[in-house]
């Protein structure tokens, strides 16, 4: 039997691989391929063998029948390449099993079965392969297969009783068939399942970063633009005529999508296009360039975008109108962008961390493309600021921590994936191989074994085998249920347990009987070693089913001169079940061979999904970035861009100084720190002291966390207030286990700080200039010049939690 029993009788199945995700496009093209290139070569090798055996008025008409069923293959395997319909597959495959079923009665004879039940088993076998992904039509082929089989019988023993056998054992190949390949789909899609759910966390880590770096850009760019201009309005100044163009820029720069973009620019001509500053704020620059210098995008802008906050920086801190600028290659292709100056530098350790200017605009930007930064400063000596940026790595001038670029983990990554579904593939087929061998074991085999007891000399000795192979299959499943490898030791010591067991079968069996109906172990052995030696190189499988048919070989060969017939009975055994199994093993690693592949084009699929998935996320969050901005940062600077807004009037002075104090906040929020609504109260009294006001803060209480919206409510009001306020100001918070409360007093603010009349007081659901649902409550009281505000929030139940 194919499974386990003679090469002619008895037919069995393969395992194919099958599986969802990019396996299943892999698996459903490779085990077809194979299913049908199977067949094909075993019809073309069993019809020519048994021609050799045929009378030679028997030529003609057998090879009238079997040469259509050749040319049947032959369409079948022309539609691997070029699509065919389904009604002349399923035609042409019909037409295989019918003309093999009428070929019997033509030969006669017990060739004639060997032949036919050859063809008829390895084509119900392959067709759950062929048709896997449509089990329907594999079922219906083979029902049409064994009704052959029953046909090919009647003819050529008219009178006798149909033998329900054969029958019975295609129905065992069809069920094993399919058996093994959902064993093989099940690790397979459990494989696809585990490679995909890696793929979605890494996808959403990447466009986590991805986010997190446009974030960066856009806030560093928001930073350099809207918030420094606002601020410098909100201090006031005597030339105003930098202003109206300056607005206008910022304005362009805030409508751009923020984005690390991978075209070549010069980076020269970049720099040549870094603004001096216009009246009191100009900066004569001297550049010495040595160009053009090809860069791409993301580090050509990051480094023109830093150059002009360093030069900006100059204007507003180093005390004096000039500037060198310098940029070359070096010899190992790094590019050096340098900015320096003889003002009155400062102290780069004294600067806070929650300064934007050098660690976002400068270091930040270059660190999120794979660059670095450094500024070297003493007081009195003048600042230095260098930027350096390598193709193939970011490089560190100094001390700065270096990035690592995210595509050298793909490799690594996809290495992994391919690992896994190799296991996993491996692990499924090396099941269902055990299944295939524990089957046919107890089933058909041992129906041989007590049918044809008093054949075997001695019978015990066949007895000790077939317990040898069920002591080796449960040693094996030991291991394989459990998800393990069998063990090196355990694997070459069942191996010499199951070549003992070919042996012994082949030495006490009559020659004349051996690979007949009699022969229960010639195609059991093979299954028995496969899932033993699946993980291993082809040829080691091959090399022992050589040792293997070399026994039975050297029983027929010793015993007498065999005749053409027995040779070529024992031909037909070999390619049916030998050479299926072989097959098997080369399916295994062809499968193994080609995982790679599969997942390279994986790979490319998740790449594109990722960048829209990017693509999408960066394009809603910058709508929502512009949505915040148009109601208060935006028509402040197209005020002031086109003159309708004065920057000497009070009023919008103070609410420049507003919107600056909201973005300074907005740039503390993504601090990893542990106490956000502290530091981010910060953030706004920096500004506030850089008017010339004294604010005092105090904490009071165990802080928790709160969410950033409500954060953002809470300090709004405080923004305000501080914004407005001209002399001296106190901020205090205060936690509490259920609620937290944010409450500023400002003396000396202008307008009353809200525009009201003295003693008003009034309560809002919300003070950050759009619907919230954060549930923030503030009160605002106004005694003259002084202003009370204080927003609340109180924790929802499930988020309340005992300090203790």
């Amino acid at each position: 039997m194919w499974f386990g029993g003679h090469g002619g009788k008895e037919r069995g199945a393969a395992a194919p691989l099958d599986g969802p995700g990019s396996s299943e496009r892999l698996l459903n093209v490779t085990v077809e391929r194979y299913g049908v290139w199977l067949r094909s070569t075993v019809i073309c090798l069993c019809g020519a063998l048994g021609l050799v055996w045929a009378d030679a008025t028997e030529v003609v008409p057998t090879a009238s029948l079997l040469v259509p069923a050749v040319l049947a293959c032959g369409v079948r395997l022309w539609s691997l390449r070029r699509p065919l319909p389904f009604a002349l597959l399923w035609a042409s495959d019909a037409a295989v099993l019918l003309l093999a079923g009428l070929s019997q009665p033509v030969l006669g004879g017990e060739g004639a079965d060997v032949m036919v039940e050859a063809i008829v088993g390895i084509s119900v076998i392959t067709f759950q392969y062929e048709w896997a992904t449509r089990p329907v039509t594999g079922a219906l082929l083979a029902a049409l297969g064994a009704v052959a089989c029953a046909l090919g019988d009647i003819r050529s023993s008219p009178g006798q009783s149909l033998e329900s056998l054969p029958l019975a054992r295609i129905l065992v190949e069809v069920f094993l068939s399919r058996a093994a390949y959902v064993i093989v789909r099940g690790r397979a899609r459990a494989a696809d399942r585990a490679a995909a759910a890696w793929a979605a966390s890494r996808r959403e880590a990447e466009v986590a970063a991805a986010r997190r770096a446009t974030e960066r850009e856009h806030l560093a760019t928001l930073h350099d633009t809207a918030c420094a201009t606002l601020l410098m309005v909100s201090q006031g100044a005597r030339d105003w005529s930098w202003l109206a163009p300056r607005a206008r820029r910022d304005l362009d720069a805030l409508s751009a999508v923020p984005g690390f973009e991978t075209g070549s620019v010069d980076l020269a001509a970049l720099l040549s296009c870094v603004p001096e500053g216009e009246g009191p704020a100009r900066v004569l620059l001297k550049t010495v360039i040595d160009g053009p210098l090809a860069i791409p995008s993301g580090p050509g802008l990051a480094i023109f975008n830093g150059v002009r906050e360093g030069v900006s920086n100059v204007a507003r801190h180093a005390g004096v109108g000039e500037a060198e600028l310098r940029a070359w290659s070096e010899k190992d292709g790094t590019i050096v962008v340098e900015l320096s100056d003889a003002g009155r530098g400062f102290d780069p350790d004294s600067v806070p961390a929650r300064r934007r200017g050098i660690a976002g605009s400068v270091i930040g930007r270059m660190h999120a493309v794979g660059g670095s930064a450094r500024v070297t400063s003493h007081p009195g000596t003048g600042t230095r600021v260098q930027w350096r940026w390598h193709e193939r790595a970011g490089e560190s001038g100094g001390d700065e921590v270096q990035v690592a670029h995210a595509p050298d983990r793909a490799p690594a990554q996809h290495s992994a994936v391919v690992r896994l579904i190799r296991g996993q593939v491996l692990h499924g087929a090396q099941l269902a191989v055990l299944l295939i061998s524990l089957t046919s074991q107890f089933t058909i085999s041992l129906h041989q074994l007590t049918t044809y007891r008093d054949v075997y000399r001695p019978a015990w000795a066949q007895t000790a085998a077939f317990v040898c192979l069920a002591t080796v299959a449960a040693t094996g499943a030991a291991y394989l249920l459990r998800g393990r490898q069998i063990p090196p030791t355990v694997r070459w010591c069942g191996l010499a347990w199951v070549l003992a067991a070919s042996a012994t079968c082949a030495f006490t069996l009559p020659p004349e009987r051996l690979t007949g109906p009699t022969d229960w172990a010639f195609g059991l052995i093979g299954w028995h070693a496969l899932y033993l030696l699946a993980d291993l190189r082809v040829r080691v499988f091959a090399a022992f089913l050589c040792v293997h048919v070399g026994l039975t070989a050297a029983v027929v060969f010793l015993s007498a001169s065999p005749t053409g017939v027995q040779l070529a009975l024992l031909g037909i055994a070999t390619v049916s079940t030998c050479g299926f199994q072989l097959s098997v093993s080369a399916l295994t690693r062809l499968f193994h061979d080609a995982v790679p592949a599969a997942e390279t084009a994986a790979a490319r699929e998740e790449e594109l999904r990722t960048r829209e998935r990017i693509h999408e996320h960066i394009q809603r969050d910058h709508k929502e970035r512009c949505r915040a901005l148009t109601a208060t940062t935006v028509p402040l600077l197209v005020g002031l861009g086109h003159g309708v807004l004065s920057p000497r009037d009070t009023e919008v002075r103070l609410r420049c100084g507003v919107e600056a104090a909201r973005m300074r906040r907005l740039f503390a929020e993504g601090d990893a720190v542990s106490d956000p609504l502290v530091n981010e109260l910060r953030a706004c009294v920096e500004v506030a002291e850089q008017h010339g006001v004294a604010v005092s803060l105090a904490v009071r209480g165990r802080p928790s966390e709160v969410p950033v919206e409500v954060r953002r409510e809470l300090i709004d009001p405080v923004a305000v207030v501080l914004a407005r306020t001209r002399s001296t100001a106190r901020v205090t918070v205060v936690w509490t286990p259920r609620a937290v409360r944010v409450s500023v007093v400002g003396v000396d603010c202008a307008d009353g700080g809200s525009g009201g009349d003295g003693g008003d007081t009034e309560t809002t659901a919300s003070s950050y200039g759009h619907a919230s649902d954060s549930n923030v409550t503030v009160v605002r009281t106004v005694r003259g010049e002084s202003v009370w505000a204080e927003a609340g929030w109180s924790k929802p139940a499930a988020q309340e939690v005992d300090p203790a």
